[in-house]
């Protein structure tokens, strides 16, 4: 099953993408990705501040710059993974770095 997994972090607090290249436990939990042959497909967002959200009110499409939800964590990227089950997916979760100060939220994905 292919599970989404949503990392949330406080944008105050994360780090760069080449300090996240040079941790060494972000780079422990991308091999355990390879052995486990689980990654599909994975991004980095943008700061929220170069977020846009449309909503259509009405039949009226709002613009607005910035997040959907105020909020102290943000989505800060995704990670889809395909595992045996759900205790897969939590296992793989709990390896990631942000999951030590933020936080991984897994959806299951309709297939």
């Amino acid at each position: 099953m292919k599970y989404a997994l949503l990392i949330c972090d406080d944008e105050s607090a994360s780090p760069s993408n080449e300090e996240l290249e040079a941790d060494p436990v972000h780079q422990a939990w991308r091999a355990d990705l390879d052995r486990r042959g689980a990654l599909v497909v994975g991004a980095r967002l943008r700061p929220v501040v170069d977020a846009t959200t449309v909503r259509v009110r009405d039949d009226e499409t709002l613009v607005s710059d910035g997040p959907f939800a105020e909020t102290k964590d943000f989505v800060g990227g995704f990670v889809i993974v395909e595992c045996a089950n759900l205790d897969e997916a939590i296992a793989i979760a709990a390896g990631h770095p942000y999951a030590r100060w933020g936080g991984v939220e897994i959806r299951p994905l309709w297939e």
